[in-house]
């Protein structure tokens, strides 16, 4: 799903709102992929006080702009110039965040994990009970192409339990290309890693998916080197990358190439260089909203579009008032 085209910004500029833990890898990556687009990535746990700044720094779209009243139906907003000013923001991890007004609220799962042992963290994976889905407008299943048919029918089931108006929508990590970490405009293309050994490196809150996703690429042999999320890669790391890759080279007698994500690249583009003369790749993927029970990237767009229309319609509506009175 491409947010730059997204039907959210015919309301005007986006702030992606991210609490920024460790390196801010998610930021360091999102900004550089939306760099020159009208989306702007925001960092801090304090989102009331980080709005306000954008706020007052860009200033926003409310119900007396007289370009939003304009935009009273879709269709025209399209056809408008695009506002400068902010319009929407996208929280993440916001469903707790209730200083900040909530118009949509989606909900993601791993796939491969779900609600593990249904208890809240520290206990568990979940930042709210189940019981919290009843205030969810969607929810996402990540890295369904990694799990079964019959678990994606379970998951909707048991969903569609909590509440039946669910939007259920299911989405993918799917490769793109490598790119040498000493070159990020390099494109290498991911039948170069068929024949070749390799090592995932990575400190992500889903290893499992990215290894699965080598091993569904066609590596000839895929062993790992898991940290934990978001880690800040030292030397004392490198050195322990280096000693597994010598080992793998002495038992398979062909030279490792070391795969990390993009998440790692941007954490410490610089540290990889350690591992020379070992190669390490970074792999490119992109989130994509896959076809399964007619939720598809069209109905998810659909449901967007809806919101924004209710948005708009209440602006107007709003202004109305302030007309009559």
């Amino acid at each position: 799903m491409d947010v730059c085209r997204s039907s959210i910004l015919l309301l005007g500029m986006l702030i992606l709102m991210l609490e920024g833990y460790a390196g801010g890898d998610e930021a360091k990556m999102l900004r550089r992929h939306l760099a020159g687009s009208l989306v702007k990535v925001g960092i801090g746990a304090d989102r009331r006080a980080t709005a306000a700044w954008y706020f007052n720094k860009y200033g926003y779209v409310g119900s007396r702009s007289s370009t939003l009243t304009e935009k009273c139906c879709l269709e025209q907003a399209r056809n408008l110039p695009k506002s400068e000013k902010i319009g929407a923001i996208i929280l993440d991890d916001g469903m707790q965040h209730w200083s900040l007004h909530h118009d949509l609220e989606i909900v993601m799962f791993n796939g491969i994990t779900l609600w593990g042992n249904g208890q809240l963290l520290p206990l568990g994976p979940l930042r709210e009970p189940l019981a919290a889905l009843e205030k969810a407008d969607v929810a996402i299943i990540h890295h369904a192409n990694l799990i079964s048919a019959q678990r994606n029918e379970d998951i909707i089931i048991t969903l569609r339990k909590i509440k039946d108006s669910l939007t259920v929508v299911f989405t993918e990590m799917a490769p793109s290309f490598f790119f040498e970490v000493t070159n990020i405009n390099s494109r290498i293309s991911l039948g170069t890693l068929s024949n070749s050994v390799v090592l995932c490196v990575s400190a992500i809150g889903s290893a499992d998916a990215f290894v699965q996703t080598m091993q569904k690429i066609g590596a000839y042999h895929v062993d790992r080197l898991d940290f934990t999320d978001h880690h800040m890669y030292q030397d004392r790391d490198m050195a322990l990358i280096k000693i597994k890759l010598e080992e793998l080279e002495k038992t398979l007698a062909s030279k490792p190439v070391i795969v990390v994500t993009e998440k790692d690249y941007d954490r410490d583009p610089a540290i990889f260089e350690n591992l020379h003369p070992y190669r390490v790749l970074a792999l490119r993927s992109q989130l994509k909203i896959m076809n399964i029970k007619g939720c598809n990237e069209d109905r998810f767009e659909e449901l967007l579009e809806k919101t924004v229309r209710v948005k708009l319609s209440s602006v107007m509506r709003s202004s109305e008032l302030e007309v009559c009175s």
